[in-house]
């Protein structure tokens, strides 16, 4: 009964999702001048303890703004078991992190500077290590009336990660009404994509970002390292397995894939995906099709991040 239920739930969500699929809007309201400042701490190692790490090394700009691996690698080698999520459009994110922990980007912003496996340091360490460099204190004078406090620091970040969008997709273009702008496949995997009910959960501007839902929902997923997912911050046995949803946005380019980067290949993510979450068994061509879909996702970076 509960399949049922929730087989209901996924097409009258695909139903009501076909409309909440936008375009990504080609900028962002942001500060110019306290963007430029977070673009440079986006990119300081001088934020972390021992001064080697910075948030561009776990997102680099120039390629999809993750790490492309498994688990990111923080001061004195490291590692964690999540999967660093892509800092492209996160601006669009209903909250932050796989297990929602931070409310918007300033949030976000603050959590790997202090995290003891990524830059730990402490928020008075950060304030002081940049403000012993004098270009850094000048400007935040300007720009702050209370100079270099770690809320600044993370204002600023949040600022800059503002205009890190990606519009001008192939997918975009076809929702503004270039209906030449998807080939016959890639149509037909947007079909597939919606009547298999791949769209309950990846709708929005984002294309996921925009709400939290249980990994395992039809059929039980066995993490092989165990993250407890939003139940670490609520502790509520409902939230077990809760992760917010990833965005399709670029992701050919974000491998590995899933809360736990175990998964290496988009075909084999679109496979588990209907199989976990859906409840059904996607035939290779199905999944073929989905794939060239979900490649057409890929948007086009700041010019100054792109190759």
């Amino acid at each position: 009964m509960l399949k049922i239920l929730l087989s209901i739930s996924f097409t009258l969500s695909s139903l009501l999702a076909i409309d909440l699929i936008t375009p990504i809007p080609k900028t962002m309201s942001h500060d110019a001048k306290r963007a430029a400042l977070g673009e440079k701490l986006f990119f300081e190692t001088s934020l972390s303890l021992d001064k080697s790490v910075s948030c561009a090394t776990c997102h680099n700009l120039s390629t999809s703004g993750t790490d492309n691996m498994e688990s990111s690698v923080g001061i004195s080698g490291k590692t964690g078991q999540i999967n660093a999520p892509t800092v492209y459009n996160s601006v669009f994110n209903f909250v932050q992190f796989w297990n929602g922990r931070a409310k918007n980007l300033k949030e976000q912003a603050k959590g790997p500077i202090v995290n003891p496996i990524e830059m730990a340091n402490t928020p008075e360490g950060a304030v002081k290590n940049i403000s012993l460099i004098k270009p850094y204190k000048d400007e935040f004078e300007k720009l702050y009336k209370d100079g270099v406090t770690f809320e600044n620091i993370a204002d600023a970040i949040a600022e800059f990660e503002k205009t890190l969008v990606t519009p001008d997709s192939k997918f975009d273009r076809y929702l503004k009404g270039d209906k030449n702008a998807l080939s016959p496949i890639e149509k037909e995997g947007y079909e597939l994509f919606k009547d298999k009910g791949c769209i309950s959960c990846h709708n929005g501007v984002n294309m996921g970002g925009n709400m939290f839902q249980k990994i395992g929902v039809m059929i039980e997923y066995k993490d092989p390292k165990k993250i407890s997912g939003r139940f670490e911050i609520t502790h509520k046995e409902a939230d077990r397995n809760m992760f917010k949803v990833p965005t399709l946005r670029n992701v050919e380019l974000s491998a590995p894939y899933f809360h736990n980067g175990v998964v290496k290949d988009l075909n084999e993510a679109v496979r588990l995906m209907g199989y976990h979450q859906l409840g059904i068994k996607l035939k290779e061509d199905e999944i073929g099709r989905i794939v060239a879909y979900l490649k057409t996702l890929t948007g086009q970076k700041p010019k100054k991040y792109s190759k």
